[in-house]
């Protein structure tokens, strides 16, 4: 693996907690890479963000468009989201990273931290957006940013388009991949890990286009019901950390404990909430025949290759979860409006084209989708260094 450009550990003098930033490539001399806070994040744990980062900028890169891939930098800072010392360690993060943020990494929200929250907190220490550094490339700044912040102010069933644009991309690779195997929808039951902001748009997602979802999984437990969870309503009860209200649940709704959605009866697991949640112990668990990465790095590679020994198809992580970073870049640069339909149309295309050139190549190279999008990466990143300039 190679050496990332910039790798800074900070520890907070408040708290004694650490905070991480990881810039693993520039192009344009700019980055992009999410910013995400839960105990017991790590500078490894950022440094493979980061990676997935580029070879995510990298896959979306369309020489039509007019969005240009980024580099791939990540954040990360060890504490739990609902500590009470959570908003004022990330002020003072914002504040430590500043030059950066102003300078060379784009950021936003990821796991325990929500866009508004990183929005304040970076008005509160000056910045003038957590992507002005991406500022500078583009023609029309003051359109582009109006237009962003549009696109942020709408709304589908009083749920933010932000919210629900990484979630249908989820269920586009997932239904690319059931198309591509012949599986109806109907009879493709799921199990979603994480009702947050991926999770659970994807559940809903998943749900209106004819899959059964027979489970959810929340920091509670597991709610799991084998003829069908009613999604909305689940959703309609969350709270802001992706937490269920139990209250909700119907008569034929039952509560186990916390892992067991790894091993219900389901064709597709969905695992949208931690890293690493799927080890070389527990993949022994699944019987489903895909798991789609919503989290970024749920599976170990030592599960993935156990799994794939057992005919169980992983659909990476910089596939399955890149089009929440895309629509961003989408939208910004001008290849969408702030419509929904239009945002879902965009997003539809491009997954289904994305996991079905993935798929491809897995097959054709007789490989795992996961190397099979490395490659595919790996090949357009000196296109995309000659074009426009890359730095390591």
């Amino acid at each position: 693996m190679t050496t990332p450009l910039l790798s800074l550990t900070w520890t907070d003098h408040v708290t004694g907690r650490q905070g991480f930033l990881v810039v693993d490539r520039l192009v344009r001399g700019v980055s992009s890479g999410g910013l995400r806070m839960r105990p017991g994040c790590t500078l490894d744990e950022v440094t493979g963000l980061a990676r997935g980062m580029s070879m995510k900028e990298a896959l979306h890169y369309d020489p039509e468009a007019r969005y240009v891939p980024l580099g791939g930098a990540k954040g990360g800072i060890d504490c739990d989201p609902r500590d009470p010392e959570a908003y004022g360690l990330l002020v003072r993060y914002l504040r430590t990273m500043r030059p950066y943020i102003e300078s060379f990494w784009t950021t936003g929200e990821d796991l325990g931290l929500t866009q508004d929250v990183v929005d304040r907190a970076a008005a509160e220490v000056g910045l003038v957006s957590s992507v002005q550094a991406v500022y500078p490339l583009l023609d029309d700044e003051a359109g582009a940013r109006r237009r962003l912040a549009d696109a942020f102010a709408v709304e589908v069933d009083g749920i933010g388009l932000d919210e629900l644009v990484g979630g249908c991309g989820v269920a586009e690779s997932v239904l690319t991949a059931l198309d591509r195997a012949g599986v109806p929808y109907w009879r493709t039951r799921v199990a979603v890990q994480g009702l947050g902001t991926m999770g659970g748009a994807a559940a809903r997602f998943l749900t209106r286009a004819g899959l059964t979802v027979v489970a959810v999984a929340d920091i509670k437990g597991t709610i799991a019901n084998p003829a069908g969870l009613d999604i909305e309503s689940l959703l309609a009860a969350r709270d802001a950390y992706g937490t269920v209200d139990r209250a909700a649940l119907r008569p034929g709704d039952r509560e186990l404990p916390g892992d067991a959605w790894l091993s219900v009866e389901a064709e597709v697991l969905v695992p949208a909430a931690v890293s690493y949640a799927i080890d070389a112990a527990n993949q022994g668990r699944i019987t489903a025949r895909w798991i789609a990465e919503a989290a970024n790095m749920p599976v170990r590679p030592e599960a993935e290759e156990l799994l794939a020994a057992r005919g169980i198809t992983v659909l990476p992580d910089v596939v399955v979860n890149s089009a929440t970073n895309a629509w961003w870049w989408w939208t910004l640069f001008g290849d969408i409006g702030p419509d929904a339909d239009e945002a879902f149309a965009h997003t539809q295309r491009s997954m289904r084209a994305l996991t079905d050139r993935t798929l491809t190549r897995a097959e054709a190279d007789g490989t795992t989708p996961r190397a099979a999008a490395h490659a595919i990466a790996a090949d357009r990143l000196p296109v995309i260094a000659e074009r426009f300039g890359l730095h390591r």
